[in-house]
């Protein structure tokens, strides 16, 4: 046993792929797009949540909850704190859109007396907000997964990307 188990750790392929994607990981998060990607997300599901009360339809009680909880799981899914691996962002940004396609339609969906022009433009406004920016945080993992990626070609390709 000649060598030391540290420097053959440190050499492992496994290893070195880790340090690899998680360094790719910090490179994109650490973008200016990212992080207005991530900052206008997460304002937009505070702003979903607090919207009954900010645009005054908090007696329509079931649309207010839905949006209170959707708001708030849009938030925390977007702010980046539980997915700093790429692989898993792409999955919670799909996660995302499927949150605000729901608040695009819940108007129509929730039971009860949701039909008020305050109530359906407000979700429909900020759906598509959170709609776009959910797109645009798939799109930033997406390319981070490419292949493309991985041999140093930065660009993004499709729509919402900045040249």
């Amino acid at each position: 046993m000649s060598t030391s188990p540290r420097s053959s750790m440190e050499t492992h392929p496994d290893i070195v792929e880790m340090r690899t994607r998680h360094e790719m990981a910090e490179r994109t998060a650490t973008t200016p797009r990212a992080q207005a990607v991530e900052t206008l997300a997460f304002v937009t599901g505070i702003y979903l949540a607090a919207s009954p009360w900010i645009v005054g339809f908090d007696n329509l009680t079931r649309l207010a909850v839905t949006n209170v909880i959707v708001g708030i799981a849009y938030a925390l899914l977007m702010s980046g704190g539980f997915g700093r691996a790429y692989e898993r962002t792409h999955s919670m940004a799909w996660a995302a859109c499927a949150l605000s396609v729901w608040t695009i339609i819940a108007p129509w969906v929730i039971a009860g007396d949701v039909s008020t022009t305050r109530s359906v433009v407000n979700n429909v406004i900020t759906g598509v907000i959170a709609l776009l920016l959910a797109l645009a945080a798939s799109a930033a993992a997406r390319s981070e997964r490419s292949p493309r990626s991985t041999t140093g070609d930065r660009t993004i390709s499709g729509p919402g990307a900045m040249t």
